[in-house]
């Protein structure tokens, strides 16, 4: 239509005063003071996560974002301020907001915005507790593990003046979690006619402005031009590993920040869906004052990592960040202390930790940039990271939407090995848990080996290659070449984090679970913000190990259960004996999958344990956790 209005994505936070009228019932003055104060400072702690007030509706405060991450954790920030300065006050009279916080479309008309955007903002804000944050599914995909959140599935949510239902999550800082610094940058907007907040503003900026000339390792976020670049951007992610800064004062020192760095570009490399520039390009820059934008036009990169390196007596630090040069935002930046014992083997551990936790952090930029992108305009590699991030979902309908992905990747080009070891993941989930409807399980299987053997043909020292083909064996019972090929794919890149985890499947089959336990850790030490899959299988690893109190706890861990995992944590309960708690799980099971029974089960992990034992100790606890014949 000619005439509607234009609308761009957004991230927006709403946030309201709960049981605003019973507070000024009480006391109108002293309410009206407090709640001017907080305002005053949710606007300030606003403004340093580089969003914008929008406006005010009595006690009520709309922001809007341009990334979905500044959003989150600036409601987070939001909360710990005010919880600090609730402290004091009695229960009755303590002011305590709700946020709501939506990535959705938004018309944005008068200096301000409007649309359903915002409105389900405001009906999360509903849904959320005194205190707390809830979010929509969007905002949950997007964030995905880039903040220490722990995320509690609310279920789909009618709310009122929206057509289609809302999945909700209430969204919860790990113990202990510490945010990462604010990295927006302050903009102009609606605000409150408040001296003291001007004050307070202007203060931060100096303050700021003054932190950046004394920490002359923090990148300078200044955005890149694709249309000014030396070279045309690669179909897929590229990245430039820039030299280490040495802050230890001792140019003697300046191996260890050059190994670090050059460390990282060789075991970076071994992700073939990754672009990286080569240590003489990269190192060109060393020691010489560099923007981002410069790096990303010169070298034709869309991201850049750099670093520093610092030592104190027997103490190591190491700090990495990873930039978007195309719009200046931090996405992932993290600090490693260790000790000095065997630097070698320091640097090594801090290698593969950042490369490790780099790789999923490229791979979410990479699904939140081409998430907005018309379906017609991807290239293959944007298609297979869209149904990589499908079939995750561990759903029939991701798992069928990742298919479609795949093979439209597959038409556009041939050749294209990641392809078809993704049609092969989709197929094996097609054989493992029914999920084919047209395919029966012996043909889901015979295609899952036969596209994962066309991959590693296509690509044969590609590791998603052999993952994909050593997965297929396992689920036809294959199990020691299944571990061969494991081996294959952990040769061509140990770095992989998933894959590490994903190898210790076949190690519980092979009866062999203290070490697949083993290897569940290392994953997850490599990958600290690993997804909840990870504790899945370490919690199943550890129920075939005896280790009962240890799988209960890793599977209580995890933020959000998919269904299919219910059926570990009621054999663990039932190992526990806690016969009640595993009977409600498996009836919460039956409730998602009422068709699912010990038949089928039978059918998933026939001719995969080695021991006799240990399949017939699974049937057995899931037949007293209440599970039909």
């Amino acid at each position: 239509m000619e005439d509607r209005l234009p609308r761009k994505l957004a991230a927006i936070l709403y946030a309201d005063v709960a049981g605003y009228s019973r507070l000024t019932g009480e006391d109108e003055d002293a309410t009206h003071r407090r709640l001017s104060e907080y305002l005053d400072q949710i606007a300030v702690t606003i403004e340093r996560h580089g969003g914008r007030v929008m406006h005010y509706a009595g006690d009520a405060v709309l922001a809007m974002f341009e990334a979905v991450v500044d959003a989150l954790s600036c409601a987070a920030q939001v909360q710990n301020e005010l919880k600090t300065r609730n402290e004091d006050l009695p229960d009755e009279r303590k002011v305590q907001f709700r946020i709501g916080v939506n990535l959705g479309d938004v018309i944005e008309d008068r200096d301000d915005i409007y649309g359903d955007g915002v409105n389900v903002a405001a009906r999360l804000e509903g849904l959320a507790e005194p205190g707390g944050i809830c979010i929509s599914e969007s905002v949950h995909t997007a964030v995905g593990n880039k903040l220490p959140f722990h995320y509690e599935f609310l279920g789909e949510q009618e709310v009122k003046n929206i057509v289609k239902p809302v999945k909700a999550y209430h969204a919860r800082l790990k113990p202990d979690a510490v945010l990462p610094e604010p990295r927006g940058t302050p903009r102009k907007g609606k605000r409150m006619q408040r001296p003291v907040v001007a004050a307070v503003v202007v203060l931060l900026v100096v303050v700021g402005g003054a932190l950046t000339w004394l920490k002359p390792w923090e990148p300078r976020e200044e955005p890149a031009s694709i249309e000014r670049m030396a070279f045309p951007l690669p179909d897929k992610p590229s990245i430039a590993v820039l030299a280490f800064e040495n802050l230890t004062g001792d140019a003697a020192q300046e191996y260890l920040s050059d190994g670090i760095s050059e460390n990282i570009i060789t075991e970076l490399s071994r992700f073939k869906q990754f672009f990286v520039v080569a240590r003489q390009s990269s190192f060109s820059y060393k020691g010489k004052p560099v923007e981002v934008r410069q790096v990303g036009r010169e070298l034709g990169v869309r991201y850049v990592l750099e670093g520093s390196v610092q030592t104190s007596g027997n103490k190591l630090r190491v700090t990495a960040q990873l930039i978007n040069t195309m719009d200046g935002n931090h996405l992932w930046a993290e600090r490693y202390d260790r000790e000095r014992k065997d630097i070698f083997a320091v640097q090594d551990e801090i290698t593969r930790t950042i490369v490790a936790t780099l790789a999923e952090n490229i791979d979410l930029a990479e699904y939140e940039r081409t998430r907005s992108k018309p379906p017609q305009s991807l290239t293959a590699y944007e298609l297979w990271a869209r149904g990589e991030t499908q079939w995750l979902t561990f759903t029939k309908g991701g798992n069928e939407q990742a298919r479609q992905l795949y093979e439209r990747a597959r038409k556009l080009d041939p050749g294209y090995a990641e392809a078809y070891a993704g049609l092969a993941w989709v197929h094996i989930n097609g054989y493992r848990w029914g999920w084919s409807e047209t395919l029966s399980r012996d043909e889901s299987l015979t295609l899952a080996l036969e596209m994962a053997r066309k991959a590693v043909e296509l690509a044969p020292f590609n590791h998603y290659s052999h993952w994909a083909l050593a997965n297929a064996l396992m689920q036809s019972g294959q199990i020691e070449q299944a571990l061969v090929e494991y081996d294959r794919a952990l040769e061509r890149n140990p770095n992989d984090a998933s894959l590490l985890a994903d190898s210790a499947e076949p190690l519980v089959y092979a009866g062999r679970p203290k070490e697949a336990v083993v290897r569940m850790k290392t994953a997850v030490r490599l990958n600290p913000y690993h997804p909840d899959w990870y504790l899945w299988t370490l919690g199943w690893a550890q129920y075939f190990g005896g280790d009962y109190e240890e799988a209960l706890a890793s599977l209580k861990k995890m933020s959000q259960m998919p269904n299919l995992a219910r059926r570990s944590l009621a054999t663990t309960y039932v190992r526990l004996g806690r016969l009640e708690e595993a009977r409600a799980v498996v009836a919460e099971f039956l409730k998602n999958d009422p068709d699912y029974t010990l038949e089928k089960l039978r059918l998933n992990i026939k001719g995969k344990f080695i021991n006799p034992a240990d399949e017939k100790r699974l049937i057995d606890d899931l037949r007293k956790a209440g599970l039909p014949e």
